[in-house]
């Protein structure tokens, strides 16, 4: 099985575990991102912060990591066959 295989099958088993995982949290921490009264000054940014925060990572979780784990696998692989090649030549 190859990166790009290994890493859509992986998504498909993964997502629906980090959604429901980010979405608890998210909706969670929202009233502290839309505090109002009395000390909302201070929970504002926390709640911000945590909730952007979720789902920054969880963009990077779903989309950059794998890709790129994709892109590095495959340099490795041709980094390898070039060496081997030069190996091979001396």
């Amino acid at each position: 099985m190859g990166a790009a295989e290994a890493v859509t099958e992986a998504a498909t088993l993964r997502l629906r575990p980090i959604l429901m995982t980010t979405g608890a949290m998210v909706l969670g921490a929202l009233p502290l991102a839309l505090a109002r009264g009395a000390g909302a000054e201070a929970r504002q940014p926390i709640g911000l912060v945590i909730v952007g925060g979720l789902l920054l990572g969880t963009v990077f979780t779903l989309f950059v990591i794998p890709t790129a784990y994709v892109l590095l696998t495959g340099r490795r692989r041709d980094a390898g066959k070039a060496a081997g090649k030069v190996l091979q030549q001396a």
